[in-house]
């Protein structure tokens, strides 16, 4: 079940490549397609970095939103369709994020290793 979990961030990563890629960023799109496979180290540092970096491409959809309602705005064009489509991709990028956070999921990552007692008793 916890791996049903981990599907829409899979998802949302190859949406944020898929914009990347269509703006020429090749190495913003590989960064994308490469981060949720931090998961597969089964760290709790490593699944913080991909939550994190759920939010910061839920900010990239918001901006891009922005950007181009402005532009249509600006040329006269409608606007609407545009915002619906993006802000659900947003949308949809923050939910990814935040399925990471179950419990369950959370429970397949480790904390950092506790110090080693090193006292002689």
């Amino acid at each position: 079940m916890t791996a049903l979990r981990k599907v829409p961030i899979f998802v949302a990563s190859a949406l944020l490549a898929a914009h990347f890629a269509r703006s020429g960023s090749a190495v913003l799109m590989a960064i994308s397609l490469l981060v949720p496979l931090l998961l597969l180290i089964k760290r709790r540092w490593s699944l913080v970095v991909v939550q994190v970096s759920a939010l910061v491409a839920s900010a990239v959809w918001l901006d891009t939103t922005v950007l181009l309602v402005r532009d249509r705005l600006m040329s006269g064009r409608p606007w609407g369709v545009a915002v619906l489509i993006l802000g659900s991709v947003a949308l949809f990028t923050i939910c990814a994020g935040l399925l990471l956070s179950s419990r369950t999921v959370r429970a397949q990552y480790q904390r950092s290793q506790p110090p080693l007692n090193t006292s002689r008793d």
